[in-house]
């Protein structure tokens, strides 16, 4: 998870830029474009997700507000017109609407865009000094998640109770550790795993129950039990993209092939700019889904059963190699209103459209569990209505889909938190639950480890050759 201005980049949380109140204070108060500087210089509210954008010739700041604050978050520097970049790499672009006062702003990293509204002066809170006490950390916290967060009805979470709770027991001499352990235990009910708490080294961030999160030591024991049991006799096998996708093709005729794809980040050096991993993804996705093997491929398993998320561009680079029609993935939406969690901005459809080249068309399986988490979601969500046939086996996935907000707190912590809904043709969106398998397999129990079953994956070879 990461800031607003990063996205999901593999589970780290970008460092935000805090601006001085003086510099705060002299962002200028008008809208109005400025002769000589970029046709969307001024300051601008973004439909929902609590921000206020100041452009001011070369430099982006971002203002987070609540009803109750505004705190300078991250900054970016103009690289072109309309173009910013973050301190990390990550590109943002803002182009003006008809009249001057609407933009959108978009991130290479993400997918859809972001509505952007002319306004005439910053808001109060941002031109004066916020308060750093202990009190005013709670009701910052407090307002972020009142504010924003979509699924408390769904989670049948209380949040006036829980501020109702807690705030009593915030007083002008509570210490970090006891404020860190008060918010933590605000959030555990939520069981979130697009929601955080953080106050230096130390996290406070759980998973729905009865799953966990991938780390680098699962995803090396699932891949030496996969290269010895399931790839055991693949006459081609390889790993490309920093190691985070493995292909081969499967013994048996060559004519099924697995893809296995741990993460939508990591393709290249974690710094890099997101075009570098695209393009390391590009060599990989060129390699194995060439001419002679997408004619011959009569089926697919795509291993995502431990993917610890990343970019959503990246999960629709690759659906755009497994179709020969355009369609939609899913709609994706915001919550908007500071006390109607039930107001949104308009969702915008997210469009596969079928890339130039060689294309794999044919049937899919794709492999789920709960340790399918964020993008690897989004992904398995873009594939439902895939043209060609897709069926999901395992194991429902974690249920977290939407890019994550940073939320700055005025005493140096920070809270992290989602306020978007990725929703499906009917309007549904499966956070909390996951996207459900339409097979249901046992993946990488004790049970399965201690036999060297791999349940999932005998039965997509199964019902990719017909026999199931």
């Amino acid at each position: 998870m990461t800031g607003e201005f990063t996205m999901r980049t593999a589970g780290a949380t970008a460092t935000a830029l805090v601006l001085t109140l003086a510099a705060a204070a002299a962002v200028p108060a008008t809208a109005a474009s400025i002769p000589g500087r970029p046709g969307t210089d001024g300051l601008w509210r973004m439909d929902g997700y609590g921000t206020v954008l100041s452009l001011d010739g070369d430099t982006l700041q971002e203002f987070q507000t609540t009803s109750v604050s505004c705190i300078a978050g991250d900054t970016a520097r103009r690289t072109a017109p309309g173009t910013y970049a973050t301190a990390d790499g990550t590109t943002l672009t803002v182009r003006p609407g008809p009249g001057g006062n609407r933009a959108t702003l978009g991130y290479d990293t993400s997918v859809g865009h972001r509505s952007l509204r002319r306004i005439q002066e910053l808001p109060a809170d941002c031109t004066r000094p916020t308060p750093k006490d202990p009190g005013a950390a709670f009701d910052v916290f407090w307002h972020s998640f009142a504010e924003n967060y979509p699924f408390f009805a769904a989670k049948r979470v209380d949040w006036q109770h829980m501020r109702d709770r807690y705030r009593p027991k915030v007083h002008t001499d509570t210490g970090r550790e006891e404020l860190f352990q008060i918010f933590s235990d605000m959030v555990r009910p939520l069981y979130d795993a697009h929601v955080a708490v953080l106050d230096g080294e130390r996290v406070f961030a759980q998973v729905r129950p009865g799953t966990e999160m991938p780390s680098p030591q699962l995803d090396a024991k699932v891949e030496k039990f996969i290269t010895e049991r399931d790839l055991k006799g693949a006459p081609y096998r390889q790993d490309f993209a920093n190691g985070r996708i493995t292909y081969a093709d499967l013994s048996g005729g060559g004519d099924r092939g697995y893809l296995r794809i741990s993460g939508f980040a990591g393709y290249t050096a974690e710094d890099a700019p997101h075009p570098a991993h695209l393009a390391e993804l590009d060599k990989a996705l060129d390699a194995i889904l060439t001419k002679d093997r997408t004619r011959r491929l009569k089926g697919l398993i795509i291993d995502l059963r431990i993917n610890g998320g990343g970019s959503d561009a990246l999960g629709i680079h690759i659906a755009e190699r497994l179709t020969d029609k355009p369609y939609v993935a899913y709609a994706k939406r915001a919550r908007n209103h500071p006390t109607d969690p039930d107001r949104h901005t308009r969702p915008e459809p997210i469009r596969v459209v079928p890339a130039s080249g060689p294309r794999y068309t044919g049937p899919i399986a794709v492999l789920t569990s709960g340790t399918t988490v964020s993008a690897g979601e989004t992904f398995t969500q873009a594939l439902i209505d895939r043209p060609g046939g897709t069926v999901r086996i395992g194991q429902p996935t974690q249920g977290v889909f939407s890019d994550v907000m940073q939320r700055n707190l005025p005493n140096g912590m920070t809270a992290i938190l989602p306020n978007e809904e990725f929703l499906n043709r009917s309007g549904r969106t499966y956070d909390g639950t996951g996207i459900p398998p339409h097979l249901t397999e046992p993946v990488f129990t004790k049970e399965e480890f201690a036999k060297k079953r791999d349940s999932a994956f005998d039965r997509a070879v199964r019902v990719l050759r017909n026999e199931d």
